[in-house]
């Protein structure tokens, strides 16, 4: 337990928290990777460059301390990082070493003004944080490695079958090259792929949601291939993925994490809301929720730029004849003549609070959204403003959460 002084401590230093963070967390990233390269074999690279996980970790401090006195208010974001970290390799050892650079960033960045009380205070209050981490860390490690068909780090996979979805989206079949059990998972959940290219000095690794039954003998990944935009290169393991990986190729695979997950003991409508490679998470609880056969009102809302972008197409709409209460509304944004000749879509544009109104039958039901960073802020908040609560509105964002401003 922290004493009520340290507890005072931390607070006074949300202002400079609030205005200096991300200089912290820049220098702190700075220093780990030069007195520690190797982590750079756990980090997603591409997100250091676009600093998104300097930003996620900047307010991830930040809210730790502002409720540093009611530690149990930032659990759930625990629970929901623990997930990452033991998906990605992150081990109890590593929590000294990013404590140690960590306190070193702040007295750089703060200079004079990280007094000795102020070190020492976010020494203990760090301590503590990171207890809460690996405590909660080491039963997921547990979980994972003990379950029927589980297995600690990671684990080799054979690819079985690639397809096509879309002109950007490819599927990955992956069985196990031991030929042993599979664990099942939640729907919703995601696994890490780790590979080894070519010319490269470290290992990536990525995650990527699982996309279909968990009842199947295989598991299902669905990638899309991230070309350079004008700010942004090509993604490296996506693009390797695509170009490089063959039916036959071997990769290594995390067990299933993650807490974006299918509520199906909620009787109420479920609703799915997702936009371009966000559909991966909602098949697999599209395909459980008809598994189930309970009966709930489903509703699935898609967006894409148009026919040749949008994948799973003919998945949906088997799930959807099949469900007497399920009825789903595609938006394409820049639809071609022939999908307007073959009317694949019920909406052109963006999805907006107007068109979701006039579509939803009710807001008391349970919401799950994905998609990239404007679109989920823009959903969710439009959510929210049509009367949907906080605690039934459930989302899952490709990157580090401090990159969404919900």
């Amino acid at each position: 337990m922290l004493s009520e002084n340290t507890i005072q401590i931390i607070k006074s230093t949300v202002p400079v928290l609030e205005q200096h963070g991300l200089t912290i967390t820049k220098c702190f990233y700075k220093k780990l990777f030069t007195n520690h390269p190797e982590l750079l074999n756990v980090f997603n690279h591409a997100n250091q460059q676009q600093e998104r996980q300097q930003m996620a970790l900047a307010q991830a401090v930040l809210a730790s301390a502002k409720h540093i006195d009611q530690l149990a208010a930032i659990v759930p974001v625990v629970k929901q990082i623990a997930h990452k970290h033991r998906s990605l390799g992150v081990k109890k050892e590593h929590y000294p070493i990013v404590g140690k650079h960590l306190l070193e960033a702040i007295q750089e960045v703060l200079g004079d003004a990280a007094t000795d009380d102020i070190i020492q205070a976010w020494a203990e209050a760090y301590g503590v944080i990171a207890d809460i981490f690996i405590s909660t860390e080491t039963e997921m490690y547990d979980q994972a490695a003990h379950q029927s068909g589980g297995w600690e780090d990671f684990r080799a996979f054979v690819v079985a079958r690639k397809q096509e979805e879309s002109d950007k989206i490819t599927s990955f079949y992956l069985e196990p090259q031991d030929g042993g059990a599979l664990a099942s998972f939640e729907p919703g959940q995601y696994v890490s792929v780790k590979v080894d290219m070519p010319n490269e000095a470290h290992t990536h690794i990525r995650q990527y949601s699982l996309s279909d039954s968990p009842r199947k003998a295989y598991y299902r990944i669905t990638v899309k291939r991230e070309d350079a935009v004008q700010d942004r290169p090509a993604g490296k393991v996506s693009v390797y993925l695509h170009e490089q990986v063959k039916e036959g190729d071997v990769l290594y695979l995390s067990a299933p994490a993650g807490d974006f997950t299918l509520q199906s003991e909620d009787q109420r409508p479920h609703v799915w809301i997702s936009a371009g490679v966000g559909v991966t998470p909602m098949i697999s609880m599209l395909k459980a929720h008809s598994e189930q056969a309970n009966g709930q009102p489903a509703i699935f809302i898609h967006a894409a730029e148009h026919g040749a972008a949008h994948a799973f197409q003919d998945e949906v709409a088997a799930w959807s004849k099949d469900e007497a209460q399920a009825k789903t509304y595609i938006c394409y944004s820049e639809p071609t003549e022939e999908d307007k000749h073959k009317q694949l879509y019920q909406h052109e544009g963006r999805i907006d609070a107007e068109w979701l109104q006039s579509i939803l039958p009710t807001t008391d039901a349970k919401f799950y959204v994905c998609g990239s960073a404007p679109f989920m802020e823009t959903v969710v908040n439009t959510l929210r403003s049509l009367g949907a609560q906080e605690s039934d509105i459930h989302s899952e964002y490709f990157g580090p959460k401090g990159s969404l401003k919900l």
